[in-house]
């Protein structure tokens, strides 16, 4: 119908009710004809508004470049959690909130720029930290044996679900003479200024009470499977009688009741911050850490009832939010974002 581009543009934008025609920078010079084909045509006047792209580093926002990742399957479509597409930041956890927030600080200019990721990740910390429930989840346990705590007792403590927020109230979780802990919160020769678990030291479970590792127990092989320890009965979390003061604080679940969820931590696309301005092929430049999967992981129970419109941090871990593939039987669980910019430290290195 129409003989070219300019002559399509502001009549479908009009005959569409559009109000603000936004476009990048290069339609600048055709906004004239725009307006005159409107002006003549006596049609609805819309009004083309020109800015720059607004391009931000670890990845890429050419449409082109981003179907050629979908295309070549590098991503898992155009709602990857990697992927800067609305609904790959959905999928990944990003709140609108935190999105609004960014577009806030960061403006609209007339001139292209390569805005920091870090300062998305920012907003959406600020606002996961005061929304997210916190829940307990090992990556990568093993067990530790409370020799001193009854065996078949299980004790019903109760922790904050956000201690930002009030409202949320708490959640029952529960203790007995065997949890998971963290594999890299133990070592058999700690450095000094180490205060997690190591033999003969103690620390605090969270929620919990303060133990003291007695015994790591080894397999044929020298391998640590086991820690045996005893816990301070006077030192339970909100009670605290035993005068016992120590500087680290653990994550831990309940082995008894613990439940297996898969972890997905999703890092940057690529692992430099302008792979279109590197030589070769932009693809040459993917992070191949952007993906781990985590398939040991050891939820607290109460994470059996999450909810795809809930936020979650896992403590000491991260913020995370379900994927949309998990199933009855596999619960799947995306990294929105870590409790600190990780990458901070390395671009100081």
């Amino acid at each position: 119908i129409y003989p070219m581009y300019d002559f399509a543009h502001g009549q479908s934008d009009s005959i569409e009710n559009v109000t603000h025609s936004i476009c990048t920078m290069e339609f600048v010079p055709h906004r004239e004809l725009y307006d005159w084909l409107i002006e003549k045509l006596e049609i609805y006047p819309s009004h083309q508004y020109e800015f720059a792209r607004r391009n931000i580093n670890y990845t890429v926002t050419s449409k082109r470049k981003l179907l050629q990742l979908v295309n070549e399957k590098q991503v898992d479509g155009w709602d990857d959690p990697r992927m800067p597409t609305i609904s790959g930041l959905r999928r990944r956890g990003y709140t609108p909130e935190s999105i609004r927030d960014f577009c806030d600080r960061i403006g609209v200019a007339k001139r292209e720029n390569l805005v920091d990721v870090g300062l998305l990740e920012f907003c959406v910390r600020e606002h996961l930290n005061k929304v997210a429930l916190r829940r307990m989840v090992v990556f990568d346990p093993i067990k530790v044996v409370i020799t001193n705590y009854p065996v078949g007792k299980d004790e019903v403590l109760h922790t904050e679900n956000n201690p930002e927020d009030k409202s949320t109230g708490e959640r029952e979780l529960l203790f007995s003479n065997e949890l998971f802990i963290e594999k890299d919160d133990f070592m058999e020769e700690p450095p000094k200024k180490y205060f997690r678990l190591s033999p003969g030291k103690m620390v605090r479970l969270k929620g919990a009470y303060i133990i003291q590792c007695d015994e790591a127990v080894k397999d044929e092989t020298g391998k640590i499977i086991q820690l045996n320890c005893t816990y301070i009965p006077e030192s339970k979390s909100g009670s605290d009688t035993s005068g016992i003061h120590v500087k680290g604080t653990l994550h831990w679940v309940n082995a008894k009741t613990a439940i297996p969820v898969e972890v997905r931590e999703y890092d940057r696309l690529f692992k430099v911050e302008d792979p279109t301005d590197e030589e070769g092929d932009f693809k040459d430049y993917l992070n191949p850490a952007s993906l781990n999967i985590v398939n040991t992981a050891m939820a607290e129970p109460e994470l059996a009832n999450a909810k795809f419109a809930e936020r979650y941090q896992f403590l000491r871990k991260g913020y995370f939010c379900l994927d949309k593939h998990t199933s009855e039987t596999r619960m799947i669980f995306n990294r929105t974002v870590t409790l600190k910019d990780a990458w901070a430290k390395e671009q100081k290195r």
